[in-house]
């Protein structure tokens, strides 16, 4: 398969548009790229380096809610890593909005650091660090 973008969009069914862009555009500091009006709902849309993130807001909201465990809660898209560059930064900047961490800073491997975060609607985000 060959490509167009060094990275892949991502797509986020919310239920509360003001809660997600809290979290983020506010929070997270995601650019702002605009909204527009699609079929059933309306599509917010951030940017996340090359990664367009697209949280979609319906007109009817799924009764299905995202398993409960966190990573290790259920099968499929359970998580989604944004590479940063000073992860205990960010993640005390993230404590002073009131976002805890559910997997706290930690080695998870020789040279990297993680952290992991649930958004408004219960979607694990991990943050990783290269040391």
């Amino acid at each position: 398969m060959q490509v167009s973008k060094n990275s892949i969009d991502l797509g986020i069914v919310i239920t509360d548009e003001k809660a997600a862009l809290g979290f983020y555009r506010d929070a997270l500091g995601m650019e702002w790229e605009g909204e527009l009006p699609v079929s059933g709902g309306r599509m917010y849309r951030l940017k996340c380096g090359t990664t367009v993130i697209k949280l979609l807001k319906l007109d009817r909201t799924p009764a299905a809610k995202p398993a409960a465990g966190g990573i290790v809660g259920g099968l499929g898209y359970r998580y989604f890593t944004i590479s940063v560059p000073d992860i205990r930064s960010l993640m005390a900047q993230l404590e002073a909005k009131g976002i805890r961490a559910t997997v706290p800073i930690r080695e998870a491997r020789p040279g990297v650091t993680i952290a992991m975060v649930t958004d408004p609607d219960g979607n694990t985000v991990e943050f990783l660090q290269n040391t």
